[in-house]
């Protein structure tokens, strides 16, 4: 590879360039550079490449070399859209890393990677061509007027063309113009990112003192609104250094046309101006605390493991203050000048996290995740290129942004399955991404979590992290008291009313008389999960996928979760056309309707995924909550990732089985961290609380490792069930996933792989089988799993084989049609 910066290539040189294309290639593809172009390209840089016949990318400079592709002649770049690299060399090897640890390829790692403001839309256009002379004698009325057109306007989208003739099929119609030599079609590409412009107005220097202010409102004693919007721009100028047009409109209630005026006349100047679209990014804001002694001497342990270790386990319960122990090694970086990477499993946890870290980072702090716009995650993306942040917060795709000196990554509730990402490809875990980036840019890497995962845990009790305890809550805050009430039992004595026993019931109405606070947590959002007929047991089912339909209430629909599909809720069986219609189970929606019966004088708000749709929809319930708006907030797992109300002092899992009896090797790891961590919403800042834990098997070794607080003792029982079934963390695992729209195909051709595999890799091949949800978005799965063990195994050769096994599957005729879907580690 050569290595190429600005200028300092010869322009007489034959320069190729490797790019990486949007699209899910298995190899990088090679273009020509136009001589003259030679010491613009660099690695890093977009060009605009065609590819195919018709289609125009913007493509990733992978690398630059004077050596021709063998097999086919290289076409010329068409164009250099970057004056400077947009994507620097340590992204690329972490781009590398992925296609090769997730079996995927580097086109899907760029889109995953760079926001789409920074990926070019492709837009046909039609241009006059310079003809001297047309004889129009021979166009139908229709060439004629495309003609007319373009003599008007030198140059026409596709989609003006339509309009302009009121028909969809136009491409004929130009094909002939094109075939004559009438008009050029060319692939424009069109680019997405605009920065966010802002109208400010000074006032002209005449008027710079109170002579000339005095007699400027004389003179516009004729023109009210004119006088009106020159008095509140004084006004304003008194507070503001910078005034925008939308600030003196709104002060002086005057229409634009005023202020359009003032500027003709010379009277106020205009200057537009590139502004951020992310909110309070300038405001300086101070806050201070002091770590407690125990906190401090978790700080002080994270700086001695990490002087050994570079990445470290802080394994902490619930409200110990593991936020403040990470803003105080964040101030370190920082004064190093040092970038930070504050990683987060869920967007709704970026808003509390993101005001405490702004009293200490003002604007040095940048927040970056997927309910951005397009325009603002690039606005980000070009400020952590251009340093201009030194702290970044963000979910899980803010791997890939661009640091320029990583020094730190935190990786906050690093247990999460949040983390991993399912659909599309890279199918990559956040945790283990930043992990390696640490390691490419010799950062320090800090998993932090009250229930660690199995995986981490283990890592670092086997030596491979540094691991520091924090055991005990900040404060004179106690862990809450946790008792469990056996749903049976209470139902045979009469004490159930709805889905509430006697016991949880009192202490929330004793809550809400005396002002404080009470979460529910159901995991299940909608108001029922099932619709069934009760004379001939019919399901409403959706028709594109093996799933039940779950009534909203909120639409007054039936949803698919898997796919969208919706329909209004069946009144007649279609089957046997009985109107016995029952509803089964219960979602977030239907808890809340029971409590507005129940306890009518309490506020009830409810957080899940249908209440905190929109970019700000989380901020809306959270902030409402902690302003005590609710009484009662019903919520499904949103609610127990790390959020912090003073006011809590009730927790009700209204039904836990449903969380220990999923079919899935992680279910008891996961259902004793979502019961700890939602247990953990109870007794924060300075007030006791109490957790009631209801469900049909009490005495289940999961709940009651929760009340005990035993995660040690959950860990031990989970790695000796995992070391004899050959799981994580002493087994890796691969799942395919074979799909096609016809089951028998997909059925043959799932066999016929998983013969494939175990002809190389033997006993290690478990399969294949019709996963839980055999059939979404009218594509039928089979499922094969590989273990592979982490010892004595080569894991980089077992993914070769798979990698030639299934090019050799795909090449195969009778697999045509066939998808093979892969996901590494699929946990």
């Amino acid at each position: 590879m050569l290595e190429f910066t600005e200028g300092n290539a010869d322009m007489r040189t034959t320069l190729f360039v490797e790019v990486v294309l949007p699209l899910a290639l298995s190899k990088t593809y090679t273009y020509r550079v136009p001589n003259a172009w030679n010491a613009r390209v660099a690695v890093g840089k977009r060009v605009i490449v065609q590819f195919g016949k018709n289609k125009v990318y913007s493509a990733v400079i992978y690398q630059i070399t004077h050596e021709a592709p063998e097999r086919y002649e290289a076409k010329y770049i068409l164009d250099i859209l970057d004056e400077s690299p947009v994507v620097d060399r340590a992204q690329l090897r972490l781009w590398e890393w992925m296609s090769a640890y997730y079996l995927c390829t580097l086109g899907e790692v760029m889109q995953a990677a760079l926001p789409a403001a920074l990926k070019l839309a492709s837009e046909t256009r039609i241009i006059a061509a310079d003809v001297s002379s047309v004889d129009r004698s021979s166009l139908n009325d229709k060439e004629f007027l495309i003609l007319d057109a373009l003599e008007i306007s030198p140059e026409l989208k596709v989609s003006d063309i339509v309009k302009l003739l009121g028909q969809k099929t136009v491409f004929p119609i130009l094909k002939r113009l094109f075939d004559r030599g009438l008009v050029l079609i060319s692939e424009e590409i069109a680019p997405k990112y605009k920065p966010k412009l802002k109208t400010f107005i000074s006032l002209h220097a005449d008027y710079g003192d109170d002579v000339g202010r005095k007699l400027l409102l004389e003179m516009l004693s004729n023109a009210p609104k004119q006088q009106d919007a020159v008095l509140a721009y004084l006004q304003l100028n008194r507070r503001l250094s910078r005034i925008t047009k939308a600030d003196i409109l709104e002060a002086s209630g005057c229409g634009s046309a005023s202020i359009t005026a003032l500027i003709k006349k010379g009277i106020f100047i205009a200057e537009e101006r590139a502004v951020s679209r992310l909110a309070g990014e300038d405001v300086e804001l101070t806050g201070d605390f002091t770590l407690s002694d125990v906190q401090l001497k978790a700080f002080d342990e994270v700086n001695d493991r990490f002087a050994a270790k570079d990445v470290v386990l802080l394994h902490g319960v619930t409200a110990s203050g593991k936020t403040q122990v990470y803003i105080r090694l964040i101030e370190e970086a920082v004064a190093q000048e040092k970038n930070v990477l504050y990683l987060l499993p869920e967007i709704a946890l970026t808003t509390q996290i993101t005001e405490r870290l702004r009293l200490h980072f003002g604007g040095k702090l940048g927040v970056y995740h997927s309910r951005f716009n397009d325009n603002e995650r690039a606005e980000v993306w070009n400020k952590v290129l251009n340093n201009e942040y030194q702290v970044i917060v963000g979910a899980r795709s803010a791997v890939f942004l661009p640091f320029r000196a990583l020094g730190l990554i935190v990786v906050d509730e690093e247990h999460e399955t949040s983390y991993k990402q399912f659909d599309p490809a890279p199918r990559y875990h956040a945790r283990d991404t930043a992990i390696y980036l640490g390691h490419i840019h010799g950062a320090k890497v800090l998993l932090g979590s009250a229930t660690p995962a199995v995986e981490s845990y283990y890592n670092a009790r086997a030596g491979k992290y540094g691991l520091v305890e924090l055991k005990q809550r900040f404060g004179e805050a106690k862990l809450p008291d946790i008792v469990s009430v056996h749903i049976g039992e209470e139902n045979r004595k009469g004490n159930m009313t709805s889905y509430f026993s006697n016991t949880l019931l009192q202490e929330m109405e004793n809550a809400v008389a005396q002002r404080q606070q009470v979460i529910l947590f159901q995991n299940r959002r909608g108001h029922t999960p099932l619709l069934q007929c009760k004379t001939c047991g019919y399901i409403a089912k959706c028709i594109h996928c093996d799933v039940s339909l779950t009534y909203h209430k909120s639409s007054g629909k039936l949803h698919c979760h898997y796919c969208g599909f919706s329909e209004d809720p069946i009144q007649v069986c279609p089957a046997c056309g009985s109107t016995h219609i029952e509803s089964k189970g219960f979602g977030t929606e239907r808890v809340e309707e029971e409590l507005e019966t129940l306890l009518p004088e309490a506020r009830i708000g409810r957080l899940d995924l249908d209440s905190t749709r929109g970019k700000h929809g989380f901020d809306r319930v959270l902030n409402a909550f902690d302003e005590r708006v609710y009484d009662i907030l019903v919520g499904t797992q949103m609610v127990a990732k790390g959020l912090d109300f003073g006011n809590v002092s009730i927790i009700g899992i209204i039904n836990a089985d449903g969380l220990i009896n999923y079919p899935d090797f992680r279910a008891h790891e996961r259902a004793f961290s979502l019961l700890a961590q939602v247990s953990g919403r109870a007794g924060r800042r300075d007030s006791n609380g109490k957790v009631i834990i209801q469900s049909y098997a009490p005495h289940h070794r999961i709940i009651q490792q929760v009340i005990a607080n035993d995660y040690e003792g959950m860990f031990m029982a989970e790695v000796a069930e995992r070391k004899n079934y050959a799981y994580p963390p002493f087994f890796r695992l691969f799942r395919l996933d074979v799909k096609h729209k016809e089951q028998p195909i997909a059925h043959d051709a799932s066999y016929r792989l998983a013969t494939s595999l175990r002809e190389a890799l033997g006993h290690r091949v478990v399969g294949p089988e019709a996963p839980l949800v055999g059939r979404v978005r009218n594509h039928y799965i089979f499922s094969i799993l590989l273990k592979v063990e982490r010892v004595g195994t080569s894991v980089s050769k077992v993914k070769e084989l798979v990698k030639a096994i299934l090019q050799q599957f795909e090449s195969h005729k009778s697999n045509r049609g066939v998808r093979v879907q892969v996901d590494v580690d699929p946990y």
